[in-house]
């Protein structure tokens, strides 16, 4: 029976999470909780709760996690200059005059926010008061039309500088090496958000690439699902080249900057944010929509969302300590060695519970609960990091668009009009998720989508 704790400690964290109470406090709350109850009845050690303040201070002290607040406030900085307005802009002058243009400009504006905010929410909101109009002006359809965006705006989910990424990497980082403790080697390779960053990269393309496809598939088999703009239309979006160019480029420079100091080597991901949020304030600056009014709304921003982030991180610090004082460890271990299948089954097992958990729970919390009670279970049976990494983030970037509960459709409904209906958003993300659905497959049977890059840019 005592051996079954760390399931019924999991459960009962995710009963509580469903019951709408605060994922931190919930986290700290049900953990202290069963911590009594096993020090009370003799079934752990009475000294656990003393390893808390050194996890603490090794949270506060983690030098990758402060890309976290970082990135936060470039996102929302870039926010503020409305950007997306003009990329929006410039790519529907560019696109407009084939059929399914403005659907492949909502692509195209998307991944740029991807790898520049990284803000879904912001960035399915902006897409869907901006693009949707015109592509209900077009007689899109309405399925087509609201999948495209939600599809783009969950982009920034994989596609680096991702804050997904950071607290993977941070939280498979430690696994990893606990893994090769596990197994006897010394000194333990690492592995960093760096590796992430650049193993996301070629899927995040490759994704991009699908739902281009998907479009231009529709386009050219149903033309009135996806007309191309009229001489009227394309008026709206009309941009001279030299606007054209500057609106491309300097959001194009800070991603270089970003993306290119941690591909050349240049800087780690933690100065790379350093220089994301300080290119985000010169372009804020540049284009004159910098006051202190806009500086305090940043800021504000950046500490309520960077708070909720740390104080969640430190709820799931004292249940996983709690849960390995359990020997929750060892029940994973003799549960995924019985699974049929081996690794295979295993790792099958993860991908359909994570999920099936997204329907129902953020990105943050399967991060923090589920990702360091499995990873050391997966990476001990051979598994690559970078890999289970890039496997996850697209898991979790599913789990935004599948209905009933999925975040981009919920920042979309709040922005539609009437006449378009929940329905039609759940018919348009399902081709989407289809193409996730394969994304996944092509990575299980080509994991090198996902390692060669980093191989090769570092050397190993």
């Amino acid at each position: 029976m005592l051996e079954l704790l760390p399931l019924l400690l999991f459960v009962v964290v995710c009963v509580f999470l469903l019951l709408g109470y605060p994922v931190a406090l919930t986290l700290a709350g049900v953990s202290l909780l069963f911590a009594g109850l096993g020090v009370a009845f003799d079934w752990i050690h009475p000294g656990l709760l003393n390893a808390l303040p050194n996890r603490l201070y090794g949270i506060i002290d983690n030098y990758t996690l402060i890309a976290v607040p970082l990135f936060v406030f470039m996102g929302v900085t870039l926010e503020r200059t409305k950007i997306s307005e003009d990329l929006l802009s410039s790519m529907g002058a560019l696109f407009g005059g084939m059929r399914g243009g403005l659907g492949l400009a909502v692509i195209v504006v998307g991944t740029l926010l991807a790898a520049s905010t990284g803000i879904v929410g912001a960035t399915v909101v902006t897409m869907g008061l901006l693009s949707l109009p015109a592509m209900m002006r077009l007689n899109y359809d309405k399925g087509l039309a609201t999948g495209v965006i939600c599809a783009s705006g969950t982009l920034g989910q994989l596609i680096p500088p991702s804050i997904v990424l950071v607290l993977l990497g941070d939280v498979l980082g430690s696994a990893y090496t606990q893994a090769q403790a596990t197994a006897g080697i010394w000194p333990p390779k690492a592995v960093s958000v760096g590796d992430l960053f650049v193993g996301a990269l070629l899927p995040g393309l490759v994704l991009v690439f699908l739902y281009m496809v998907w479009v231009m598939l529709v386009a050219w088999r149903k033309p009135q699902a996806a007309p191309a703009m009229a001489k009227e239309e394309r008026a709206r979006y009309k941009a001279n080249p030299w606007k054209l160019l500057r609106i491309l480029l300097l959001p194009l420079v800070l991603i270089l900057a970003v993306l290119g100091s941690i591909l050349f080597g240049i800087a780690t991901p933690t100065e790379a944010a350093g220089v994301g949020a300080l290119g985000a304030l010169l372009l804020a600056a540049f284009g004159r929509k910098l006051s202190f009014k806009v500086l305090q709304e940043i800021g504000e921003s950046t500490l309520k969302t960077s708070s909720m982030v740390f104080l969640i991180l430190i709820g799931a610090s004292l249940f996983s300590l709690v849960f390995r004082a359990y020997d929750g460890d060892a029940l994973m271990h003799a549960i995924f060695d019985q699974l049929p299948g081996g690794v295979f089954g295993a790792m099958l097992l993860v991908m359909v519970m994570m999920f099936l958990l997204g329907f129902i729970i953020d990105f943050i919390e399967i991060i923090f609960v589920v990702v360091p009670i499995v990873a050391p279970v997966l990476l001990a049976m051979g598994l690559d990091p970078v890999w289970l990494g890039v496997m996850i983030a697209i898991n979790l970037q599913t789990s935004f668009l599948t209905p009933p509960f999925g975040f981009a459709l919920f920042y979309l409904r709040g922005v539609a009009p009437p006449n378009i209906k929940t329905s039609d958003m759940y018919r348009g993300v399902v081709p989407f998720i289809a193409i996730q659905m394969l994304m996944i497959a092509l990575l299980a049977f080509f994991p090198e989508l996902a390692t060669a890059l980093p191989q090769w840019v570092y050397g190993g």
